[in-house]
């Protein structure tokens, strides 16, 4: 059943039809407006009916072909209401400021619209004598103002050296590329089975729960990824309350004080959530740092991690 591969024939057009709905949104931008609550509230259904698709099949999102697992990511990535909000908001900015620079080219009166989806690029850009659309990466989600205006004056007025420099900066950030890791490790997993050919995610858990959180944090859903990978070792989806850690970790090789470093790494999102600063999402903030620097093998898992990194 591994090898199964589902194919959602309208998957597509669902997109383009959520993505209508956040530029109406970003076109008439309230942050607690009820059409904010419904699109949420859309997003959580359509995840749940692909979810169900799969049940049926004897399958996870993990078999659905590549396109339509990467829109399924989309999909589920912004049923997390931050990210929506987040989402929306840059849309609007992205909106406001290409609006302002055709304007300012006396091109206002072409039909404009704004995406940021689940892209392999950075961005793409198409202008006509009547349109004009930028699609920009979700990767670029909690960009500075400074990036997106970039983004969309590479768009419409073609390339130049500063913007350039200024959006492959932040591309080469690991705040870009946590998201985009963050997309791709939604649907690969594996059926939700914590227990691994080496170590148990369950038992794990209950032991980093009772030393550092006095066994009062409610326990997640726990899953192995099937994506190997060094720079995202784990993520925390608060949408789904769901901890993945890579299956790099599921190895004799690896000591357990690095995994259940992993966890109370991601434990630690749960636990402290999200802090706004300045209208940008924060997740490592002074406090979550403190706290991280308070797991007893601290210095021997940053030892470890940093030796090993070309292994992993």
């Amino acid at each position: 059943m591994d090898n199964k591969r589902i194919y959602l024939k309208n998957i597509k057009i669902q997109q383009d039809i959520i993505l209508g709905e956040i530029f109406h949104l970003a076109s008439n931008f309230d942050n607690n407006s009820f059409h904010l609550k419904e699109l949420h509230q859309t997003l959580i259904t359509k995840a749940a009916i692909i979810e169900q698709i799969c049940t049926k099949q004897q399958a996870t999102p993990a078999n659905l072909t590549e396109r339509s697992r990467k829109i399924y990511s989309w999909i589920k990535f912004l049923t997390d209401e931050a990210y929506l909000k987040l989402h929306l908001k840059n849309t609007c900015y992205l909106l406001k400021t290409a609006t302002h620079i055709l304007s300012r080219s006396g091109q206002e009166t072409l039909q404009l619209t704004i995406a940021i989806t689940n892209l392999s690029g950075l961005y793409q850009s198409k202008k006509s004598a009547n349109a004009a659309s930028i699609i920009i990466s979700e990767g670029f989600i909690n960009a500075p103002n400074a990036v997106l205006q970039a983004l969309v004056e590479s768009a419409l007025l073609g390339k130049s050296q500063n913007n350039t420099r200024i959006i492959r900066a932040f591309a080469s950030t690991q705040e870009y590329s946590n998201v985009l890791l963050e997309l791709d490790l939604i649907a690969e997993v594996l059926a939700e089975n914590p227990q691994g050919k080496f170590y148990n995610l369950d038992e794990l858990f209950n032991k980093v729960n009772h030393e550092y959180f006095a066994a009062s944090l409610a326990k997640p859903r726990l899953a192995w990824s099937r994506i190997n990978t060094y720079r995202k070792l784990g993520h925390y989806e608060s949408a789904r309350d769901r901890v993945v850690i890579s299956l790099t970790l599921d190895d004799a090789k690896v000591p357990e004080f690095v995994v259940e470093f992993v966890l109370y790494h991601e434990l630690l999102h749960k636990y402290h959530g999200t802090e706004w600063i300045e209208g940008r999402r924060m997740v490592h903030t002074k406090e979550f740092r403190a706290s991280e620097s308070q797991f007893k093998f601290y210095n021997e898992v940053s030892r470890w991690l940093k030796k090993s990194a070309s292994q992993l």
